[in-house]
């Protein structure tokens, strides 16, 4: 029987070398793709028709896109609709790549940390020039907790800096850490079952139970992702 942490390996489906790079496309770059192309169908075939009274995708569709704008209007305001289509693309490749990573003998790309922290460096990198375009020098004052006598400067200024710095990581850290834990306990207690014969129905209904917070858990980490991006652009925006 494989090992708990053999569903995680990255598997090469065709060689490409690029140069000295080697950019074979891998298990994971299929299921990015296939992640990729249900959304694309998913929201195609819900805006095909457009009906006043919506049928089931069109409603689904509404649903997704009017919780993001929900979730845009209490994080950062109405000017923040401007990135609406951003963030509701980084919440449905999360949310989708996740709930596919449930389907047997698939592949969970967010369980890497290498996928997880190139999306937050991104976010991270393109937040932080959306911060200096708007303020310029002001910026720097958002490493200036408001009210901080002249004294304390030096000690805050660089926690502020590394809070600032650790973004990305805790961000990309949260999501690949919850995908790699959940996967690895659903494993791990499915493979009593076979082994324990007739009393394996303790860990069979441990792991419906697991399935069902780790779908849940697919979601919530989707949308963690996306708020704290909202977070962040409305830090941007606003600075303190």
């Amino acid at each position: 029987m494989a090992g708990p942490l053999e569903q995680f390996k990255i598997k090469e489906l065709g060689e490409i070398q690029l140069g000295s790079y080697d950019i074979s496309f891998t298990n994971s770059s299929l299921f990015m793709v296939a992640t990729v192309i249900i959304i694309a169908a998913f929201m195609l075939i819900g805006i095909r028709r457009q009906l006043m009274v919506p049928g089931r995708w069109q409603a689904m569709v509404e649903l997704s896109f009017k919780f993001i704008e929900g979730l845009i209007d209490d994080t950062i305001g109405k000017e923040g609709r401007r990135y609406l289509p951003a963030i509701f693309t980084v919440f449905m490749f999360i949310l989708v790549g996740n709930l596919l990573g449930m389907l047997p003998y698939s592949f969970t790309f967010t369980s890497h940390i290498i996928v997880t922290f190139v999306m937050a460096a991104v976010v991270f990198i393109l937040v932080t020039i959306l911060a200096i375009v708007k303020h310029g020098m002001h910026f720097f004052s958002f490493f200036v907790p408001p009210g901080a006598p002249l004294y304390m400067w030096p000690l805050l200024i660089p926690i502020e800096i590394i809070s600032y710095l650790s973004r990305p990581i805790s961000l990309s850290v949260r999501l690949f850490a919850n995908m790699l834990a959940g996967h690895t306990l659903i494993k791990v207690i499915a493979g009593f079952i076979p082994v324990l014969g007739f009393f394996g129905v303790a860990p069979f209904a441990l792991v419906i139970g697991l399935t069902g917070l780790e779908i849940l858990i697919a979601f919530l980490q989707a949308y963690v992702f996306a708020i704290l991006t909202c977070l962040y652009i409305n830090d941007a925006l606003h600075l303190h």
